[in-house]
């Protein structure tokens, strides 16, 4: 039975994530992410607090030097070559809770800083609804409103209220609300300005958007049973029927398992899960591109009229099959073909080979070009 009432969770503070594994000396961007490939940077800055992050950020803009702010690194794909700038990683942590006085929802604000999966815990243990399926998703909160992280039915973007950022092109601290954030699939108005834009003199930016987030604000409802289950393969594994709700610890436990059978739940151990989860995204067609796919291609009709189909569905029927590119350096997950993993000693060179690859023989196949997911650094396909 859910719960409905007006209980106040207490916060849960974490501690910041500091200490890098590295060769010794400056990190390299290979010690950084979870592809764990990448050349030397030019420097490196660990900020604790908003006020250095924010400093790092504005220094390194002011002396045109480029920056890259990171924070789990785990959707990032950096050359070899490495990145002359300045490399800031945002290793704040917490979770607080600014108001739980309305039966309505409860607001949590997360420093960008903080591991993504550390929210959903919290949540999750106060009986929080509405991130539960993001379980295991790698990385900081900071990233997943610029991506719009989702999976398994869920997006933040159902439950972010507001994002405080460092605008660069503005310098200035600025609170962007939902109605602003321009949400939609794996995007954002932060992502955007990543890409050329004729309004924005500055754009495009990068490798880091023009928005510096700071923190996440999310407004979720309080009770003990799950956000309505809408992912046919989630609603399998608790043995519900699409639509109905589970509890909550029991969706985090499914999803944690579903995403380990993929490897898509770090482990240092397990090369499937060097990567940076899902390489390509899901292409979104229109109507008439869609329906000149095989029959038997997935097929989920938008709001906007335009379709979208599923990129594991291409690629494999393209030809390439989990492991593809083994006994190589770098090659498809052995459990998930939408994942390119480094085997232990790939280089940047070597997963770019691969994921040309996939997407040169996607296009010859179906005349469909998967768009890479991660921040591409000093890198291009």
């Amino acid at each position: 039975m859910e719960l409905d009432t007006c209980a106040l969770p207490g916060p849960a503070p974490e501690p910041a994530r500091t200490g890098v594994p590295t060769h010794g000396g400056t990190p390299t961007l290979a010690d950084l992410t979870t592809l764990r490939v990448g050349g030397p940077v030019g420097r490196y800055v660990e900020t604790s607090t908003e006020a250095d992050l924010v400093a790092a950020v504005r220094e390194a803009d002011a002396a045109g030097e480029p920056v890259l702010v990171l924070g789990g690194g785990s959707n990032v794909l950096a050359a070899d070559a490495g990145f002359p700038g300045v490399v800031v990683r945002d290793v704040r942590g917490g979770v607080s809770v600014p108001d739980a006085t309305a039966c309505a929802g409860v607001t949590l604000t997360v420093p960008a800083g903080t591991v993504w999966d550390d929210v959903v815990a919290y949540a999750v243990a106060h009986e929080l609804v509405g991130v539960e399926a993001l379980s295991g998703i790698p990385g900081s909160t900071g990233a997943t409103p610029v991506q719009n992280v989702g999976a398994y039915g869920q997006e933040v973007a159902q439950t972010v209220s507001q994002v405080r950022v460092w605008d660069r092109g503005r310098r200035r601290v600025r609170t962007l609300p939902y109605v602003t954030l321009g949400f939609g699939y794996r995007s954002s108005l932060l992502k955007r300005s990543l890409r050329a834009d004729p309004s924005d003199p500055g754009a495009p930016w990068g490798p880091t958007p023009r928005y510096v987030v700071l923190d996440v604000t999310f407004q979720v409802k309080e009770g003990s049973l799950s956000a309505p289950v809408t992912y046919p393969e989630l609603a399998r594994t608790l043995d519900v029927a699409v639509g109905e709700r589970a509890p909550l610890a029991d969706v985090r436990a499914a999803v944690l398992a579903l995403r380990a059978r993929k490897g898509m739940v770090l482990d240092p151990a397990d090369h499937d899960t060097w990567s940076a989860g899902s390489f390509f995204t899901n292409p979104v067609l229109p109507a008439d591109r869609a329906a000149a796919l095989p029959d038997d291609a997935p097929r989920w009709p938008l709001d906007d009229g335009t379709v979208k189909s599923s990129a594991a569905w291409l690629i494999e029927r393209a030809g390439f099959a989990r492991g593809h590119g083994a006994p190589g350096p770098a090659s498809l997950s052995t459990k998930h073909t939408l994942a390119l993993t480094n085997r232990g000693d790939a280089r940047a060179a070597d997963l770019l080979a691969l994921a040309r690859e996939v997407r040169d023989g996607v296009r010859e196949r179906f005349g469909v070009t998967l768009e890479a997911e991660p921040v591409l650094v000093g890198a291009t396909l």
